[in-house]
């Protein structure tokens, strides 16, 4: 179905538009009283709403109710006050054409020629934790509505949905009114914004409210994902790197609203961030955050050089659990990036200092520790956002689409799920290392090999094309600390060659998904050599 159609020679062309009307409504009073002063300054007429009329009129401005122009009150809570032929006919009134003028005498109806509206803070009111129904009344729909028309209606109205955007709205007042290239661009940024907001509101109805969501009491809760017909993705350009992942590449960083990662850390200190140090920052933060307790990662391109919790033992706990990381591969540890499940301490800090770091991320930082690490004028110090939480859907851009996924998790973590399919059980020791690798081989780019003890990552063999040259890599970094350590695979041993690559270094334990059609050979080859095995039942490959 087509949309009405109008004779192009029937419009008069307009650029300038004097700004004599403006219709106001706001949820964020930021700027506020600063443009309500330079539109009375110029003799504009201010129509507004609510709060937002009570406070423009509070600090002493002319302001005419909605309600006034309507001819009808607010109601129901304020979900009804602009949805009127008044205010819209007002916004969207072309006065190109002259029989839409000679209508809007008709009606008794003035135009507006600006529109000030920024919407109820639906993404705020989700991030706050707030239940379903607080969320859903923040819900704009008015607000919208005014929006879409003043945007619509560009060549006629400035649409406003920021205070960023006030200042250009004051100089024009300054000039005679806004220019055709002005509108354009407002609009642009208005459209922009309801598509954002309508994105947000939709992956949180999806999300809570969808078919694959079931209610528990008040509270919503995702029981699987729910991959929709159409998937749409809004991000904010938050910054233009320097380059990308080499000094060729043009490259940005560009923020999800409402998210908290990465992407939203605050820098302390430093040099600006790089590509790469965003990636390598995030795979870090991966590693640190599978872990309960105090625990440090360090990645080199993405991948460890080491991984470790703190364990039982004396002084600082992450101090401790960096040294242990640290000594997994300190030649591959320089030039590293560095993240903390916990605020890092004086003590961890004096750990990190005298090695050469590229990022430290961390929850936070204690202000002595900060002092510390700020004798490196080039590293960079992160700290996550509040709330710091992983994406409940992982997108991989791939040409012509996208790939999303759930994120991997630990659906076999319990030890007590797993198959002891060789040797004797293990010992609490030995079992809790053979968790920790379990969790600690996820971070690792398949083929992944890890080799671990008392809480710590010895050896890594990564991103090899077969699996028994990441067994000889893992060894080969462990050198002589192989011998009574445990090992997790990420996949399964297609042949028992891998295996012994191991068990001839002195492997104690194997923790693997298993099922492989050589799963036979694999067991015989661990019981021969007496050694504990267990399977887990899922892998964890990591592309």
């Amino acid at each position: 179905m087509s949309g009405p159609t109008i004779d192009p020679t029937l419009y008069r062309e307009r650029d300038v538009v004097p700004i004599r009307r403006a219709l106001i409504s706001v949820s964020d009073k930021t700027g506020l009283l600063e443009l309500a002063e330079a539109l009375s300054a110029s003799g504009v007429e201010i129509v507004s709403t609510g709060s937002t009329a009570s406070t423009i009129a509070g600090a002493g401005y002319a302001v005419t109710e909605v309600s006034s122009v309507t001819g009808f009150p607010e109601s129901l809570d304020g979900r009804v006050k602009t949805l009127h032929p008044s205010v819209h006919a007002g916004i969207l009134a072309d006065l190109r054409l002259e029989h839409h003028e000679q209508q809007l005498a008709e009606l008794g109806v003035s135009p507006f020629q600006l529109v000030v509206v920024n919407l109820y803070p639906f993404q705020q009111t989700v991030a706050s934790g707030a239940d379903a129904g607080t969320i859903i009344e923040n819900i704009d729909i008015g607000g919208p509505a005014m929006v879409r028309a003043a945007a619509k209606n560009h060549p006629n109205v400035a649409i406003a949905v920021s205070p960023s955007s006030y200042p250009q709205i004051v100089k024009a007042l300054t000039l005679g009114g806004t220019t055709l290239a002005q509108r354009q661009r407002l609009a642009l940024e208005a459209f922009t914004h309801t598509a954002e907001y309508d994105t947000a509101v939709s992956g949180w109805m999806r999300t809570h409210l969808g078919p694959r969501a079931e209610w528990t009491g008040a509270i919503p809760v995702v029981t699987s994902p729910d991959f929709t017909p159409r998937l749409t993705v809004e991000a904010e350009l938050d910054d233009v790197l320097r380059y990308g992942e080499n000094s060729h590449q043009a490259a940005a960083l560009y923020r999800v609203p409402g998210g908290a990662g990465i992407a939203q850390a605050t820098q302390l200190h430093g040099k600006e961030m790089s590509f790469n140090n965003y990636v390598d920052a995030d795979a870090a933060v991966r590693a640190a955050y599978d872990f309960d307790e105090p625990a440090v990662a360090i990645i080199k391109h993405a991948n460890p050089c080491g991984i470790a919790v703190a364990g039982p033992g004396e002084g600082d706990a992450l101090a401790r659990a960096h040294r242990k990381a640290h000594e997994c591969d300190p030649v591959s540890a320089f030039g590293g990036v560095i993240a903390a499940n916990r605020v890092v301490t004086r003590a961890t800090a004096e750990s990190i200092v005298d090695i050469f770091t590229e990022v430290v991320v961390a929850p936070g930082f204690e202000p002595e520790a900060v002092a510390v690490l700020q004798a490196k004028k080039n590293l960079r110090l992160l700290v996550l956002p509040a709330g710091f939480r992983r994406e409940k859907v992982e997108l991989k851009q791939i040409s012509g689409g996208l790939l999303a996924q759930q994120p991997d998790g630990y659906e076999r973590l319990d030890v007590a799920d797993w198959n002891l399919v060789a040797g004797d059980p293990s010992t609490p020791e030995q079992l809790a290392d053979l968790e920790f690798a379990w969790r600690a081989v996820r971070s690792v780019k398949s083929n992944g090999i890890l080799l671990a003890k008392d809480g710590a990552s010895v050896g890594v063999g990564m991103g090899q094309v077969n699996r028994v040259d990441s067994c000889h890599l893992a060894v080969s970094r462990a050198g002589e600390r192989a011998a009574g350590s445990v090992a997790a695979s990420d996949a399964f041993f297609p042949f028992a060659d891998g295996p012994q690559v191991l068990l001839d270094a002195g492997i104690t334990a194997i923790v693997q998904p298993g099922g492989s059609v050589r799963d036979e050979e694999v067991i015989a080859a661990a019981r021969a050599a007496g050694v504990t095995m267990y399977f887990t039942g899922e892998r964890h490959f990591f592309h």
